[in-house]
């Protein structure tokens, strides 16, 4: 045998691309960046945060200025004054609380005492007690000696005792202490006065910055980009005036509540609770544990703590509950986790502004990854969306053997829609689902078992499932045609007899011969189209695939059927087994309307023909196959009332 050598220097070893290992450690560092240039420039990050967060409140305010007749200018500046008058306002509040909360803590001191001393006595002191007498127990068991006295030559070598000296510093003067008083409102009033000037101007240039902001994400695809930022402005604007008006009502009653119930402070723990509830779930009880504190320490009893707790739990639930869904909807596009997430990642970068302004901005971020692909992971890892369809999670509670989820999943849904929608668009899209897989050999044998076990399982719940209304669009149900069709033969015909012949032959329901393909899950699809035939009128017969095909439709159940429905997944693809059951379908029982489906596509739905062999009528969904079956059997009515109308002319 003669082998061949690649040349010298080359090597037919074929390497796999390196280009997706160095996409995610470009992704990586990127990352990496970002969060440190978040950190290291907070200082200027922050003001033009809260700038673009206040042009997002500001906007409605300015816009409705425009609509009287107001210039953009004046309608700016007018809205602009009216930010810093409540930023003001909120401040003086603010100090004027703290002031007053600094003088009145004296006189509360007593209470406070008492109340450390009893929580002391409930819990370091009891803890205390019970290691002194461990200590002074071991120290019975096993006694120690004192220590030796130095005596001599060691006494007289004994260090001295040190002379305690004190420091005392120079007092300070009125330039020192002017210094000391007004550095600390230095630093706010410096981000106020940038925060106003840079909202300002992102006022004065918004349309501007939206243009910038088209050209730079995606000129090329100017109506996408445009939808996507108006409607991301739009959005964030409505739901942080929304949620500002909603935290400003739910301060305003707790600062009134606490004021009744005569906690100190009570504007000031207000003012927290509005700022605070930005951050949703978390946020006002951390007010609240603060006003808790202070109402049990300044009062010997516990009533005060008390009514301080229920408060915040009804403001609360009457906010969360009933303002925010009627304002902008249950959800805030935020999953509970992320919005926790968020508020450790802010803070920890930003302090407490960073956890304040956590939840907007976040929401700005998952907002963008609706629109721009680079970021749309942050849509799925933070958003209150479903990770999953509807169908790809009834699929994947049968891969997981987990169908009573599945079956509260059902549940849940039919409280918006009916049966026949739900099994069409969350059973039969999983059923392909698990067709595919099939077809592909990912699933084995036994998990293949256990997967139509629990589909079984979660038909014959659904038995007696209630959902809406099955409306059906492409005729009445046969009961309903049947009594049509009698009461105008009764009306053409005045013989009891042909009257008790017409009420008899109306009584008697369609039967539909349901015979299932090859497929692994065509014998449950089968169950669910007997299922829905029997819920509009039907009178469903099931065979099974080889029992169809061994009977050559001679069993009396089969030939007295009128109408074939063949329900396979497989119809879309027209395989040859199912073209050979057409086929003979058609030499044993030429008069039987004959429905073929499911499983394809509603552009298929009206093609006469499966291969080629043809069919009566084709249905890619399980309405389509039962709206099929209504028309045949009016069609199969009509023909009977005409033969009957006829002999008795």
């Amino acid at each position: 045998m003669k082998i061949s050598l690649p040349p010298h220097g080359r090597s037919n070893r074929v390497y796999p691309p390196a280009a997706p290992s160095l996409h995610g450690l470009a992704s990586v560092i990127t990352g990496v960046v970002v969060v440190c240039g978040l950190y290291f420039g907070r200082a200027v990050l922050i003001p033009i945060t809260l700038s673009v967060l206040l042009s997002f409140l500001l906007a409605p305010l300015v816009q409705m200025l425009r609509r009287l007749h107001m210039g953009q200018l004046p309608s700016i500046f007018i809205a602009v004054l009216f930010a810093l008058a409540a930023l003001l306002a909120v401040g003086a509040l603010i100090g004027a609380q703290l002031v007053q909360l600094a003088g009145d803590l004296p006189q509360y001191q007593v209470a406070i005492e008492r109340k450390i001393e009893t929580v002391q006595e409930k819990t370091i002191g009891r803890a205390d007690s019970l290691m002194s007498r461990a200590a002074a127990t071991l120290q019975r068991v096993a006694p120690s000696k004192p220590p030796p006295r130095p005596t001599g030559r060691a006494a007289r070598n004994a260090p001295a005792v040190p002379t305690p000296v004190e420091v005392h510093e120079p007092s300070p003067t009125p330039l020192q202490l002017a210094q000391r008083a007004l550095s600390p409102a230095i630093a706010p009033i410096e981000t106020t006065f940038i925060v106003l000037v840079v909202t300002i101007f992102i006022l004065l240039q918004r349309e501007d910055l939206r243009d910038r902001l088209i050209s730079l994400f995606g000129s090329r695809d100017l109506h996408r980009t445009t939808t996507a930022i108006n409607d991301a402005a739009v959005r964030l604007s409505r739901y942080f005036v929304a949620q500002l008006g909603v935290n400003l009502s739910a301060g305003g009653v707790i600062a009134i509540g606490l004021a009744i119930i005569g906690v100190p402070g009570a504007l000031l723990f207000g003012v927290i609770a509005a700022l605070l509830r930005f951050v949703p779930y978390i946020g006002i009880w951390i007010a609240a544990i603060l006003a808790v504190f202070l109402a049990a320490a300044i009062q010997p009893q516990w009533t005060m703590a008390v009514y301080t707790l229920i408060l915040f739990i009804v403001v609360d639930v009457v906010a969360g509950q009933i303002a925010e869904p009627l304002l902008y909807g249950h959800r805030s596009g935020l999953s509970p986790l992320a919005v926790v997430v968020a508020a450790i990642f802010w803070s920890w970068l930003w302090g407490p502004v960073g956890l304040v302004l956590s939840t907007p901005l976040t929401l700005c971020v998952v907002t963008l990854g609706r629109y721009a692909d680079r970021l749309n992971f942050l849509t799925v890892l933070l958003g209150d969306q479903p990770a999953l369809t509807p169908a790809q999670n009834f699929y994947q509670r049968l891969l997981a053997d987990d169908p009573h989820e599945a079956i509260v999943q059902a549940e849940r849904l039919l409280r918006e829609m009916s049966l026949i929608d739900y099994y069409d668009t969350v059973a039969l899209e999983g059923l392909k689902l698990a067709r595919n897989d099939a077809m592909r050999g990912v699933l084995m044998p036994d998990q293949l078992t256990r997967v139509n076990e629990a589909l079984v399982d979660i038909v014959e719940n659904l038995e007696i499932a209630d959902g809406l209304p099955d409306r059906l669009i492409r005729a009445e149900s046969p009961e309903a045609l049947l009594a049509a069709s009698s009461a105008d033969l009764s009306e053409r015909h005045d013989s009891p007899t042909r009257a008790h012949s017409s009420a008899h032959s109306d009584s008697e329901k369609p039967a539909v011969l349901c015979v299932p393909g090859r497929g692994a899950f065509d014998e449950v699809t089968t169950a669910i189209a007997v299922q829905l035939l029997g819920r509009l009128g039907f009178a469903p017969i099931m065979a099974t695939h080889s029992g169809y095909r061994s009977a050559h439709a001679d069993e009396p159940s089969y030939k007295s059927a009128p109408i074939i429905c063949i329900v396979t997944l497989d119809a879309p693809e027209s395989p040859p087994y199912l073209r050979n059951m057409l086929r003979r379908t058609r030499e044993w029982r030429p008069r039987a309307a004959v429905v073929v489906g499911v499983g394809g596509t509603a552009e298929n739905r009206h093609e006469t023909s499966v291969g080629a062999t043809a069919a009566s009528h084709s249905a890619p969904t399980f309405r389509a196959m039962i709206e099929e079956c209504q028309v045949a059997a009016s069609s199969l009515h009509t023909r009977q009332h005409s033969h009957v109308a006829g002999g008795a002319d």
